[in-house]
């Protein structure tokens, strides 16, 4: 019993305490009393810009869609052909050109040709897909040839310049997504403009 009272006091003077400093004109969260916390801290703008380009790449590129079923008679053929953006983007993660020092070391990409050739394009017989259920993957394979000049700018310990006028680099892109099988019903929130 004395242990529960003596609770009960202790939470009681912690709540008094926490109310009697939140009175008046100067608290206790008040900006002028955070000291050093209270000057911004610099933060690079890679970290910032590594963050948008996740959520660019999540958004975009990383999902993968689930079509209406397949009609008879009708060529299945592939969705899009990847974008302009994704190959120089999967170019990127391949053969990085940003994250340089600047003026001690840095990359740049100039004309840029990109050509694109489909490689496979076929689905698979149906089977049952957890969390999707009964569904045909349609395989998708995108060679992407990237013709471009690269520069290299090295300022130290000799400051010197390469340039490649004849750089090329492959990147395959896969897009494979899957095509719901039967008389689907996708309810009232579904996206019927397939």
């Amino acid at each position: 019993m004395a242990r529960k009272t003596g609770l009960c006091v202790g939470f009681g003077l912690v709540t008094g305490l926490l109310l009697l400093g939140s009175a008046g004109c100067g608290t206790a969260v008040s900006p002028m009393e955070w000291g050093v916390l209270n000057y911004p801290i610099p933060v690079s703008p890679y970290f910032s810009d590594r963050l948008e380009d996740r959520a660019w790449e999540e958004e975009r590129y990383q999902k993968m869609p689930i079509l209406p079923p397949l009609v008879e008679g009708v060529p299945h053929t592939a969705l899009d052909e990847p974008s302009d953006d994704e190959i120089m983007r999967t170019l990127e993660k391949a053969r990085p050109s940003e994250g340089g020092l600047p003026f001690l070391h840095e990359v740049q990409r100039n004309n840029v040709r990109i050509v694109k050739e489909l490689i496979t394009d076929s689905v698979d017989p149906p089977r049952v897909y957890p969390l999707v259920g009964p569904a045909q993957l349609h395989h998708v394979h995108w060679k992407c040839t990237v013709y471009f000049t690269e520069q290299i700018w090295v300022s130290w310990p000799i400051p010197h310049m390469i340039r490649n006028e004849d750089a090329v680099e492959v990147v395959y892109i896969d897009h494979d997504h899957l095509h719901m099988v039967g008389n689907v019903d996708g309810g009232a929130g579904a996206n019927s403009n397939y």
